[in-house]
């Protein structure tokens, strides 16, 4: 009998799906596929057998991967699937000629274009045994199952932090270990005292809002009605449409992935401390410059741009972090491609999350998002072309364990993750912290950038220009901890005078 199958005679268990689950279920078009791709690297062999081992024991410990998702008229539920079959789900594969990096981001891109079979639980491992030195992981899942957050946690209670570790070793407890408390409030922030309140609010939202598109006028009645909330979603309504750029095509049924080397995360602290911002701030605007250095020599001229990414931000209370389901929001974040000064570039950044931070925008798609999952699908797609048309790119940064860790006995050197993107949106950003590394990748459409290699290789050279742009500074002045988030806007004042 195949691990889950049921008793002969007995109807398969079913279980209401969310309605936020609901809607990435809908979102899914050949154009965007609404999967989670991960990859991960090893530095010596992972075998099959011992890999199967271990997810019988702790992956499929998650009964919702057991299960389909299962689609009707009537709403979503997921389905315990009874011809579950592991074999179908870890999948043995190879690479072509030299088995190297560009091999690899070939079978990740076909991978990320290829959609999952909703006949069965919509989650793939493919194990590569041969790659370089030791293997890799390509992990594929739909978003329905788990935002960004939650895979990274499943993937991680998957390895250990030492080759042989002793029973009842803890993998959370040893990575938050004694500064856990920093870790904990950045990963796992619990931003849900209004949560109940953007979930009521989700029904009447959508209905004012595709109202108040095509009235602008009535935006006033729209906050009266939602206070805080609601007034979120008029601003964000009222943004103008992205600008047409090359990141900005029609889209087609092909994905491209590329991953960076990784950069020291200890050099990007060191300069986030000296200017006043967060690691995030410093990260992000090296993305702007990347992006702006890679529209130059393509011969399209950014100057003055600004285009936007939707960022998504956690809103799982910390005693969730190891359920799955989709508990975030969304936020529009500025990347001024069209400034040419690195440090002006990084200021506009902090300034921008700053005020993002102060915002109720997260709160406002969550529950947005709540109530497209029951809404039609005429609405689900003029509300997702609408919210997509404002932005060019989806952009993530995940903290990981600064550890190394292990894998049925074979250590990961480096990983990467992306999440889909909505809509029109065709380019995907992805950054994520790991032993002492910061790793950026970029998945993107093809039409949009054909080859993603061209930008990442620009991702490292333009975090070295913000960093030399500082240390050219004058810096004999003593700065005291109290005065360091006015040192940028310094920098910046002066260069500009």
């Amino acid at each position: 009998m195949h691990i889950g199958a049921q008793t002969p005679g007995r109807a398969p268990q079913r279980e209401a799906m969310s309605k936020v689950d609901t809607a990435w279920l809908r979102m899914e078009r050949p154009t965007n596929l609404m999967m989670i791709t991960g990859v991960l690297m090893f530095s010596e062999r992972l075998e099959l057998d011992a890999f199967k081992q271990l997810i019988r024991e702790r992956f499929l410990a998650f009964k919702r991967f057991r299960q389909k998702a299962v689609d009707t008229a009537t709403g979503a539920h997921w389905e315990t699937d009874p011809d579950f079959d592991i074999d179908w789900h870890v999948v043995l594969t190879a690479l072509p000629g030299k088995a190297g990096k560009p091999e690899l981001e070939r079978l990740v891109s076909q991978l990320a274009s290829t959609a999952l079979d909703h006949a069965k639980p919509l989650w793939q491992f493919h194990l590569v045994e041969r790659y370089g030195r030791g293997s890799a992981l390509i992990a594929r899942m739909h978003h329905c199952y788990a935002d960004g957050i939650a895979l990274v946690q499943v993937l991680l209670s998957l390895t250990d932090v030492s080759r042989h570790p002793k029973p009842g070793t803890d993998l959370p407890r040893a990575w938050l270990g004694k500064d856990g408390e920093r870790v904990t409030q950045r990963f796992f922030d619990p931003a849900m005292q209004q949560f109940d309140r953007a979930m009521k609010m989700g029904g009447k939202v959508v209905e004012k809002s595709l109202e108040m598109y095509r009235d602008p006028s009535l935006a006033g009645v729209l906050a009266k009605e939602g206070g805080e909330i609601a007034r979120e979603l008029g601003n964000v309504l009222l943004l103008p449409d992205d600008p047409e750029t090359p990141l900005k095509r029609p889209l087609g049924v092909s994905k491209r992935c590329a991953w960076a080397e990784p950069i020291p995360l200890e050099e990007v602290k060191t300069l986030s401390r000296a200017l006043g911002c967060t690691v995030n701030d410093v990260l992000l605007a090296a993305v702007a410059g990347a992006l702006r250095s890679w529209l130059l020599e393509a011969g399209f001229e950014p100057a003055g741009l600004t285009i936007r990414a939707t960022v998504p931000v956690n809103l799982r209370p910390l005693e969730h972090a190891k359920k799955l389901g989709n508990h975030f929001g969304l936020v529009f974040l500025d990347l001024p491609i069209g400034e040419a000064n690195p440090l002006r570039r990084l200021q506009r950044v902090a300034d921008n999350m700053r005020e993002i931070k102060s915002s109720r925008q997260a709160i406002m798609t969550f529950g947005v998002l709540a109530a497209l999952g029951m809404a039609p699908s005429g609405v689900q797609r003029f509300a997702l072309e609408l919210f997509s048309r404002k932005g060019s790119a989806v952009a993530t940064n995940v903290p990981g364990p600064q550890m190394p860790l292990f894998m049925a006995g074979a250590e990961v050197s480096d990983l990467m993750f992306w999440v889909p993107q909505t809509g029109s949106i065709g380019v995907g950003i992805s950054i994520l912290s790991y032993n002492g590394r910061v790793h950026f990748g970029l998945i993107s459409d093809g039409k949009c950038i054909s080859k993603p290699q061209e930008v990442i290789k620009r991702f490292q050279p333009e975090f070295e220009t913000l960093l030399y742009a500082t240390l050219m500074e004058d810096w004999t002045q003593t700065i005291h901890p109290e005065d360091a988030a006015d040192t940028l806007r310094r920098l910046t004042s002066k260069q500009s005078a």
